[in-house]
C-alpha cells in the first residue's frame, strides 16, 4: 500500500505559464522523492508599472509518495 502527500508551491516565470510550471516541478524534485503528478491550482500575472506583464505566476499542488 502506498500513501501519498500533497505540497503547494508557488513557481514563476518572466517567460509564460509553461516554464513556471516546468520551474515548479524541477525545483520541488530538487527536495522531493517520488514525485508522482502535479496540477495548477490557480494562474495569475504581475504587471510592471506600464501594466505589461513582467512575471507569470502559477500555484502548483505536488502529490508525492511517502517511503516505507
Amino acid at each position: 500500500m502506498s500513501v501519498a502527500k500533497v505540497s503547494e508551491i508557488i513557481a514563476s516565470s518572466p517567460k509564460g505559464f509553461e516554464d513556471a510550471i516546468k520551474a515548479g516541478i524541477a525545483r520541488a524534485q530538487k527536495t522531493l522523492k517520488n514525485v508522482k503528478s502535479a496540477w495548477v491550482e490557480n494562474q495569475q500575472v504581475e504587471l510592471d508599472d506600464k501594466g505589461q506583464i513582467s512575471a507569470y505566476r502559477v500555484q502548483l499542488k505536488i502529490t508525492f509518495i511517502l517511503e516505507d
